[in-house]
C-alpha cells in the first residue's frame, strides 16, 4: 500500500513539475514572441513617420509616439542597421513607387508582392514571410513599409530554443530527484507499516490455537457439567473474536498483496441471486422486506470466490443496521461498467460520517451493540473492489436510507 501511495504521489509530482515548466517555457515564448514585436512595430513606426524613409536620429525626441516603447532602442546607427522596404500604393489600390534603396536582397517585384499581400490580410500589422509590416496613410494614398526581421527572429528562436533545452534539462533533473528521494522517504515508512502488518498477521496466527482449544474445552465441560448460560455467552464471544481473527487475517492478506486472485469470467448474475437466497431466510426472520432487480446475463473477470464474498459483506451489512420492519434492496446491471447496488432503511443516516465507512474499525453503531459488527467488513469489500479495478461508495438514498454502490470495471 504504500508503494501504491508512492506511486500516486511520483505522478502527481511529477505531472506538477511539468506543467510547470511547461507553463514556464510557454510563457517565455510568448514574452519573447511580443517583445520581438513590438521592437518591429518601433521601427516600422518611425519609419512610417518619415513617409516610408528611416528619420535621422533625434536625441530630443529618440521614441516614436504611440504603441510600446522600449527606450534605448534607438540610436545614431539604427537608421544604417535597419534593413527595409517601402511600397506606396494611390488611392484606387495601384502600386505607384518604391523604394528598396535600404536592403538589397528585394527586388522591385518581390516588393510589390510582399505588398500584394499585406494588402489582403486586411490587418494594419504582420508578417510577410520574415519581414513585420505596418499600413499607414499618405496623403496620396497609402505606404506599406517592410522591416527585415530575419536577425531578431533568429535570436529569438535561439532564446526559446535554449530555454527550452534547460528546463528540459532541469526538469529532468527534478524528476530524477524526486525518483530516488521518494523512495528513501517512504523507506523508514514502508518498513514500519511491512512490520505492523506482520505483526498483525502473526498475531492472527497465535490467536488460533489458543481460541480453537477454548472452544473445544468448553464442549467438554458442557457435556461434563451441563448445559449453562455462561458457557454459551463464553462460546458467542469466542465464535466471534474467531470471526474477527478471520476478517483481520484476510485482510492484511489483501494488503500484503498475499493472495493471488483466481481470474475467470463468471456470471455476475448468478452469485448475485445464489448469495440472495442465502441470505432470503434470514432477512424474513428478522422481518424485513426484500427486492431485488437482477439483471440477466451479466459477466465479468475477476475472482468469482472475492466478489461473493463482497457482495455477502454488502447483505449482512444491510441485514445489521436495517430498520425494523425495514427494507433492502438489490440491484445489478450493467451498462459499460458492472453496477451492484445494495439499499436499506436506516433512520439515522444523517448522523454518520458516510466517507469513513470504509475506515477499519469504524461503525455507525457507536454504543458497539452486540452483532453490530467489527468495523472490518466494509473494509475488506473496498479492498476486494480495489483488487478488481473497481470501486465502492457510500451515499444516502432517501430521507431514511443508506445505500452502497460497487463498480467493476
Amino acid at each position: 500500500m504504500i508503494y501504491k501511495l508512492r506511486k500516486k504521489m511520483l505522478v502527481i509530482c511529477c505531472s506538477s513539475v511539468i506543467g510547470v515548466f511547461s507553463l514556464i517555457f510557454v510563457l517565455i515564448a510568448m514574452f519573447t514572441i511580443r517583445r520581438i514585436n513590438a521592437s518591429m512595430d518601433m521601427v516600422t513606426d518611425r519609419i512610417s513617420e518619415g513617409n516610408g524613409v528611416f528619420l535621422p536620429f533625434d536625441q530630443n525626441n529618440p521614441l516614436p509616439p504611440g504603441g510600446e516603447q522600449i527606450p534605448g532602442f534607438f540610436n545614431e546607427e539604427s537608421p544604417f542597421s535597419t534593413r527595409f522596404f517601402t511600397v506606396w500604393i494611390d488611392k484606387d489600390g495601384a502600386i505607384v513607387g518604391e523604394n528598396i534603396d535600404s536592403i538589397s536582397s528585394v527586388t522591385q517585384e518581390q516588393a510589390h508582392t510582399y505588398a500584394k499581400k499585406a494588402l489582403n490580410s486586411g490587418k494594419e500589422r504582420g508578417w510577410c514571410a520574415h519581414f513585420r509590416y505596418k499600413i499607414f496613410d499618405t496623403d496620396r494614398g497609402q505606404g506599406i513599409v517592410f522591416v527585415d526581421s530575419s536577425t531578431s527572429q533568429f535570436l529569438s528562436r535561439t532564446i526559446i530554443l535554449i530555454a527550452g533545452l534547460v528546463l528540459l534539462i532541469s526538469m529532468a533533473v527534478i524528476v530524477v530527484l524526486i525518483v530516488f528521494l521518494s523512495k528513501q522517504a517512504v523507506r523508514p515508512i514502508a518498513q514500519s507499516y511491512e512490520k505492523q502488518k506482520q505483526f498483525v498477521t502473526d498475531a492472527n496466527h497465535e490467536l488460533k490455537t489458543p481460541l480453537t482449544l477454548i472452544l473445544t474445552n468448553l464442549d467438554i465441560v458442557e457435556s461434563e457439567y451441563g448445559h449453562s448460560e455462561w458457557i454459551d455467552d463464553i462460546r458467542v464471544e469466542g465464535q466471534r473474536m474467531g470471526s474477527l481473527i478471520s476478517q483481520l487475517t484476510a485482510l492484511s492478506r489483501l494488503d500484503e498483496d498475499q493472495i493471488q486472485m483466481s481470474v475467470s469470467e463468471f456470471s455476475v448474475s448468478d452469485l448475485c441471486c445464489d448469495t440472495l437466497s442465502e441470505f432470503a431466510p434470514m432477512v424474513e426472520s428478522e422481518g424485513f422486506d426484500l427486492t431485488f432487480e437482477i439483471q440477466p446475463n451479466v459477466r465479468c473477470f475477476g475472482d468469482e470466490g472475492a466478489i461473493r464474498q463482497l457482495v455477502a459483506i454488502l447483505l449482512d451489512n444491510a441485514v445489521k443496521y436495517c430498520d425494523p420492519a425495514g427494507s433492502i434492496s438489490v440491484s445489478l446491471s450493467s451498462n459499460r461498467q458492472t453496477a451492484i447496488v445494495v439499499e436499506n432503511t436506516f433512520c439515522n443516516v444523517d448522523q454518520i460520517e458516510l466517507d469513513r465507512l470504509f475506515d477499519r474499525f469504524y461503525r455507525a453503531d457507536k454504543a458497539r451493540t452486540a452483532g453490530s459488527g467489527f468495523g472490518i467488513g466494509l473494509s475488506l469489500a473496498q479492498s476486494i473492489a480495489g483488487r478488481h479495478n473497481g470501486d465502492i461508495c457510500a451515499y444516502k438514498a432517501g430521507p431514511d436510507k443508506i445505500g452502497f454502490k460497487v463498480i467493476l470495471k
